[in-house]
């Protein structure tokens, strides 16, 4: 396998690649613990529900660390109940506010700190949809 790296306009100096890639259950958490050990990178490894496993997504940042979510058929991130006691129980004796946990559980400073880079780089092929079904 090799990537094509391009300049990332998002942070002069710095470059990017996508792949898209297909492998068995489990494969996605390997992945994502191999990028990890790259310090400073940033990065997003997703895989697809099928029939024998949920779906994952990861994201990694420098400054947040990495952030995993299971996903639905749909994309949505589902949040384990004992995730979300915690987060509870945290808010009820003070320590957090309940909205900062939901939003932390959800990954959002993941995707606030990742969203400039996700667009196309320079000299990236970009692909317009114009029907979404």
């Amino acid at each position: 396998m090799s990537l094509d790296w391009i300049r990332q306009p998002a942070s002069p100096g710095t470059w990017r690649a996508e792949l898209s890639w297909q492998g068995a259950p489990g494969t996605a958490s390997q992945l994502a613990s191999a990028l990890r050990g790259w310090h400073l990178l940033r990065f997003e490894v997703t895989s697809d529900p099928s029939q024998s496993a949920e779906g994952e997504r990861y994201s990694c940042t420098p400054e947040l660390g990495i952030y995993h979510a299971v996903t639905g058929i749909h994309g949505d991130i589902m949040i384990p109940e004992d995730r979300l006691r915690a987060a509870t129980a945290r808010a009820a004796r003070g320590e957090s506010d309940l909205h900062m946990e939901i939003t932390r559980l959800l990954g959002k400073p993941w995707d606030d700190e990742l969203e400039p880079f996700r667009y196309a780089g320079e000299g990236a092929p970009v692909r317009w949809l114009h029907q979404v079904v």
